[in-house]
């Protein structure tokens, strides 16, 4: 096949280095707006650099990935749905509900393929925790919590573009809380903190959130993150039932240190990012893309899933800003 890529930033520059060793990609063309980024990104991999998103589109390829700026998605969404292309896309797909439907809007009316990058399903840590919560082996499920902690916070010009830290850091949570469980969130409690660096207060922004999620269920899950963990990357999700519980992302890379004079000493080599931490799952969706464009496997992650995870980040923003629950009834967009 004869993958385009539009965005060659870091996510972009990784998923160009998956697509180029994949034995299924004959050839790859790749397009950003600053050429020199591209071309070095191509000379790397071995794939072509076109000039522009609109050379990409139409330059034979089956199939696109989207991996520019956010701004940006609906837009190139939109462009391969009527250009008739399969899109993988990085999440989100807009960063606002009434963005995300109008994209959402075009594939379907244009009967294309859309696939958003919500990696964390293809991680073996989540499936087996989703396997254990569907076969009955936790015994009626609980609580969850799940966290998202970032090891330092990203660069302020990133932030007033970001969506905010639900939108853009914990709508991963959302997602794989739904995944997981096969529940859906009823309401939420959030709230979020700015006392960290004043870039976080210049762009409106938290440094710090934390939510409080009731399942259709009656189940309980809790969803914390943060820009400012300095121990490391950490991502976990731990799942209590009647019968059992178990947590993802606790291995001896996991930035924690136990307090117990008998516990596990800290980790000699942490987790520093969601490249290192999250690789063997960025390859896998990817390689499900590809499967899809072939006509072998069920999109895995469309639209729709990606439109209930901003609808639960839409309502936990809500909720920080006027300090009350928010029923997912209150959020438009289903």
């Amino acid at each position: 096949m004869r993958i385009g890529l539009i965005g060659t930033g870091r996510i972009g520059s990784f998923h160009a280095g998956v697509l180029a060793r994949h034995p299924g990609v004959g050839s790859l063309v790749v397009a950003d707006p600053d050429g020199v980024r591209a071309a070095e990104v191509a000379e790397r991999t071995g794939a072509t650099a076109l000039a522009s998103a609109e050379a990409v589109l139409g330059a034979g390829v089956d199939a696109v990935v989207i991996t520019s700026a956010t701004s940006a998605h609906a837009e190139l969404i939109g462009r391969a749905a009527r250009a008739g292309l399969p899109a993988f896309c990085e999440k989100p797909v807009a960063l606002d509900l009434r963005g995300t439907l109008e994209a959402l809007r075009e594939v379907e009316r244009a009967g294309s393929v859309l696939q958003l990058g919500f990696m964390r399903r293809f991680d073996a840590g989540y499936a087996a925790a989703r396997a254990a919560v569907r076969s009955g082996a936790l015994g009626r499920l609980h609580t969850v919590r799940a966290s998202t902690s970032d090891p330092a916070p990203p660069p302020a010009a990133y932030l007033p573009l970001s969506g905010g830290l639900f939108r853009d850091c914990l709508v991963h949570d959302f997602d794989i809380l739904r995944w997981v469980t096969g529940r859906e969130v009823t309401e939420v409690y959030a709230t979020g903190s700015d006392a960290g660096p004043a870039m976080f207060r210049a762009a409106g922004d938290v440094d710090t959130a934390a939510a409080l999620l009731t399942l259709d269920d009656g189940t309980l899950a809790t969803a914390t993150a943060t820009r400012c963990n300095g121990a490391g990357y950490d991502v976990r999700m731990e799942l209590a039932g009647e019968l059992d519980q178990i947590a993802v992302g606790l291995d001896d890379r996991t930035p924690l240190t136990s307090a117990e004079p008998s516990g596990p000493p800290a980790p000699a080599k942490p987790w520093p990012g969601f490249l290192e931490r999250f690789a063997p799952a960025y390859e896998a969706e990817l390689d499900a893309f590809l499967a899809v464009v072939r006509g072998e496997l069920a999109n895995p992650c469309d639209g729709g899933e990606a439109l209930h995870a901003l609808r639960v980040a839409e309502a936990c923003e809500l909720s920080r800003r006027e300090h009350r629950p928010v029923r997912m009834a209150e959020i438009p967009g289903i």
